[in-house]
């Protein structure tokens, strides 16, 4: 075996052995889903990096950077702009005490809301947990020769569905910290390092062509909406930001680990995309690379000594790693608490539950793989998943939070219209034909159906003065 797979190996091994030692005090569904509500503001920090930076940000923007070149530092923006403005919602959410995104649906609007939204939030996850299994595949492919891609990607299935079964959020969060450690050092050691292979910035701008360096490009604004609204809407509404919230000491400590989050993802970005922009004036190859997601995998294998070439390796597979669990357990928790728990045994002990969750993570991690069969484009997919969630979720979870005058009837409209729209614009081929990207209408119909369906009703009676700060 290479350096490259010794390395992986042993990191993979410790992240096994932690999965063990916390999955031990895993006594109840709080422990298994929210850590207790026990974490400090570093450790929701860095568990909040390191899940929502993963393949979209690894392999989906350096794929944007190899084809349009530094124009692509428009990616982030939609995310930022998200979590910037998830900043007012966090300790907001944090002080409802709850477990789920549709545990607060279900209080604020109705019973319908909390399936339905249930549904969007099980297909949209999954979706995403399905292209982490195939980017931590490919890494695994690279370091490893002579193991097939498929082989690759049945193994890092194999494992993400034992950690997360096994761990739940006491290992998760914990072992995030080192995840975010390693992805903040990794990343900023990678960019200077491969800054310097490719002879600095003049040195990639002999090789690359000349609209590679060219800050607007060739992305139009129909098609900068397209990026940035995705990413923005998944963001303001995800249901992994918010279990971190439910899993904070307190709504100050959610808060306050939002807007280091920001400062985190701005960091870690801005990182990625240059890096990917040496990486690829490194890799060029005539701008004919088989799989442009990988540029930076590539660059670590091809220009790198062995060992610091396994450490980045090792450092980009935690970033996708990390991803993979944190959108597993979130369905895991949501069809556990909002279907099983809510509907078929309200007094199941709370043993019986983690048990049932862990044989959930099973069966929706099996689900993700069957999807990952079905697609290899990483950017692609990544924005086609964000567009469920946000068109579905995000409009009624932020109603729920800031708008009094939201009913459930607007809710509902909302989350159905959003969810169908998407699917419908996508498989009718409007999406093709049209150019006009699957989040523009989707949002659209689906906030003017909360708008004109809440201000067509009685307005409700909302929860109590505390939940309201």
């Amino acid at each position: 075996m290479t350096i490259y797979g010794v390395v992986i190996l042993l990191y993979l091994l410790l992240m096994v052995f932690v999965s063990f030692k916390y999955g031990k005090k895993i006594k109840s569904q709080e422990d298994f889903s929210v850590a207790g509500r026990s974490l400090p503001a570093a450790v929701v920090f860095l568990t909040m990096l390191a899940t929502w930076t993963g393949t979209g940000s690894i392999f989906g923007n350096a794929e944007k950077i190899y084809q349009v070149g530094i124009a692509a530092l428009i990616l982030p923006l939609g995310e930022l702009i998200g979590i910037a403005l998830l900043v007012f919602l966090a300790g907001r959410a944090r002080d409802l005490e709850q477990i789920t995104v549709q545990d607060i649906l279900e209080k604020r609007f109705s019973v319908w809301a909390r399936i339905f939204g249930t549904v969007a939030l099980v297909i949209a996850a999954v979706t995403i947990v399905s292209y982490q299994y195939r980017a931590c595949g490919a890494v695994l492919n690279l370091a490893v020769p002579g193991l097939s891609l498929d082989k690759a990607i049945l193994i890092s299935v194999l494992f993400v569905i034992l950690y997360t079964a096994v761990a739940g959020m006491y290992s998760v969060a914990y072992t995030d910290v080192v995840m975010g450690a390693t992805m903040l050092v990794g990343m900023a050691v990678a960019l200077v390092l491969f800054w310097s292979k490719a002879g600095g910035i003049s040195g990639a701008m002999r090789i690359l062509p000349t609209q590679h360096a060219r800050l607007f490009g060739p992305i139009g604004w129909v098609e900068s909406l397209g990026l940035l609204l995705p990413p923005m809407l998944l963001a303001l509404g995800d249901a992994n930001m918010y279990q971190r919230f439910f899993s904070a000491k307190s709504a100050g400590v959610a808060k306050k680990a939002t807007l280091w989050t920001l400062l985190g993802v701005a960091f870690i970005d801005l990182t990625i995309i240059a890096t990917a922009w040496f990486c690829s004036a490194l890799e060029w190859q005539g701008g004919q690379l088989p799989i442009p997601g990988r540029v930076i995998a590539y660059a670590a294998r091809d220009f790198l000594p062995p060992l610091l070439g396994a450490v980045l390796l090792t450092a980009i597979l935690a970033i996708i790693v990390s991803t993979a669990i944190g959108y597993l357990l979130v369905p895991t928790t949501s069809l556990v608490r909002d279907i099983y728990q809510r509907f078929i045994n309200p007094n199941a002990s709370q043993i019986s539950i983690v048990w049932i969750s862990r044989a959930t993570v099973v069966v929706l991690g099996f689900m993700a793989y069957w999807i990952s069969t079905l697609s290899r484009q990483f950017l692609s997919v990544a924005l086609y998943a964000y567009t469920i969630y946000g068109a579905a979720i995000t409009p009624s979870l932020v109603a729920a939070l800031i708008w009094k005058r939201a009913t459930k009837e607007g809710a509902i409209s909302s989350i159905l219209g959003g969810t169908l729209m998407t699917f419908y614009w996508e498989l009718s081929g409007m999406a093709a034909s049209t150019g006009v990207d699957t989040v523009l209408p989707a949002i659209g119909v689906s906030v003017a159906l909360l708008v004109s369906v809440s201000l067509t009703r009685i307005p409700p009676n909302v929860w109590s003065s505390r939940s309201q700060r």
